[in-house]
């Protein structure tokens, strides 16, 4: 109960905490723009499930590339520069869609992607521990975990921009009264025409975002941003490594969150082949994708308010265990119950990231900037576990049911990928309440 008498926020930092918290919002959208891409980029060049997995691929691989060496740079400098430096890198990979579509090369893309990533990765990695030094520690969780739900607002409008400015308008998704796909039947000069035109449209999003991005960036630059003299001072990179990794809360805490960020990645971009599969097609589809989206952001208002009275230990792993149900759910349930099954599974995904994270910071002080860098670079989880899931969905063809295994669809049966993912976080959850909390 004392902890509520400390303010999340203390007010002498409320204006660089909005700043920083719609950040939060910022690579959300990102993110969940992205998501649906890979369908798009599918559809346009007409790529495997695997293949089109790349985009996934480059996104996230960007994180793991680009943590540690955004952690380095904040350690030499500070977290305001680190955060000017993200949104430089962000705004100069948005704007590289711009010759990718002239070019029309999957490649570039790719290459605008990783870059785009290389400042979120600067983004996350300054961020998330800039928001848990702006007041207490007996705090720093809950802190986390409010700014963290602009990040599913954020997700929201990107989902909403792909749904009715990209997806609606792609041509190459157009089909006859009894569905068949247009795209299939014409020449290859015809293709090439709409070729053309829909990477256009995948296009001017990100060149949008880019000078939005742009503009964040001035009014950081000109802002007076607070310092924090425990986490702002420089400290050997090998010394704090090796402090950080003798700790089982963080070193598991790191593993448990790279199986997150893969469970998350995997629930969010294949929900809408899974809705294809029961006859609906990709751009009713991306209403079920908003649908997650909305009730990520109501189970994160919950569990903030719950952490209040809970262990935040004991609550991931209750939200773990929910999560394994509704998976389940999604795997062994028919038709449309399936896919609300996997639709649900946001509600308990939703406190999972920030939860992980600020256990595993606890307690860090000067060590938080490195502990950050490798928990943001966890979120390679996203590349490594989507496109194994999509190598499943190829085993028997580029459809989603050309194989069953033990009675299930081959998309359901990928979907033990993201069971797995989360039997490992209840597990880390249950070690925190029981064990490691004690220990320390």
């Amino acid at each position: 109960m004392e902890n509520t008498k400390i303010p999340v926020v203390a007010k002498s930092v409320i204006v660089p905490f909005i700043l920083i918290t719609s950040l939060f919002a910022l690579w959300g959208f990102a993110n969940d723009i992205t998501n649906p891409m890979v369908r798009a980029f599918q559809k346009v060049l007409e790529l495997s499930n695997v293949e089109a997995s790349y985009v996934q691929l480059a996104f996230y691989g960007g994180y793991g590339c680009m943590a540690i060496p955004a952690a380095l740079f904040v350690n030499k400098f500070s977290y305001k520069k680190g955060v000017l430096v993200g949104l430089a890198l962000y705004s100069i990979g948005a704007l590289l869609f711009f010759p990718a579509a002239q070019y029309e090369s999957y490649a570039f893309f790719l290459a605008s992607y990783y870059i785009l990533t290389f400042g979120l990765a600067f983004l996350e990695t300054t961020s998330n521990p800039y928001i848990l030094s702006m007041g207490a520690e007996e705090t720093a969780t809950r802190r986390l975990n409010f700014a963290q739900m602009f990040n599913p607002m954020g997700s929201i409008g990107g989902l909403l921009i792909a749904q009715n400015f990209v997806l609606s308008a792609l041509k190459s998704d157009d089909t006859t009264a009894d569905g068949t796909p247009i795209f299939d039947t014409l020449s290859e000069s015809a293709k090439a025409v709409i070729k053309t035109s829909d990477l256009e449209v995948i296009r001017n999003p990100y060149v949008i975002l880019g000078f939005v991005v742009l503009a964040f960036f001035i009014m950081i630059s000109i802002l007076k941003m607070p310092e924090n003299k425990d986490q702002e001072v420089t400290v050997n990179f090998f010394d704090s490594v090796k402090r950080l990794w003798s700790q089982p809360k963080f070193s598991f805490g790191v593993i448990a969150q790279v199986f997150y960020v893969g469970a998350q990645i995997m629930c969010w971009t294949y929900v809408y082949q899974y809705a294809e599969t029961l006859g609906i097609d990709s751009k009713s589809a991306v209403w079920f994708g908003l649908a997650g989206y909305i009730v990520f952001l109501t189970g994160r208002m919950i569990g903030t308010a719950l952490m209040k009275d809970i262990d935040s230990g004991k609550l991931l792993m209750y939200f773990a265990i929910g999560a394994f149900a509704t998976t389940v759910g999604a795997i062994v349930l028919p038709g449309m119950i399936g896919l609300y099954s996997l639709i649900a599974t946001s509600v308990f995904m939703s406190i999972m990231f920030p939860t992980i994270y600020g256990i595993a910071l606890e307690g860090q002080g000067q060590d938080a900037k490195f502990g950050a860098a490798f928990l943001v670079m966890a979120i390679v989880g996203g590349a490594l576990l989507t496109p194994l899931q999509g190598r499943i969905l190829d085993l028997g063809g580029t459809g989603y049911e050309d194989v069953s295994y033990f009675g299930l669809t081959e998309m359901r049966f990928s979907f033990l990928i993201t069971l797995i993912c989360f039997v490992v976080i209840g597990v880390y959850g249950k070690q925190v309440y029981s064990k490691y909390n004690k220990q320390a």
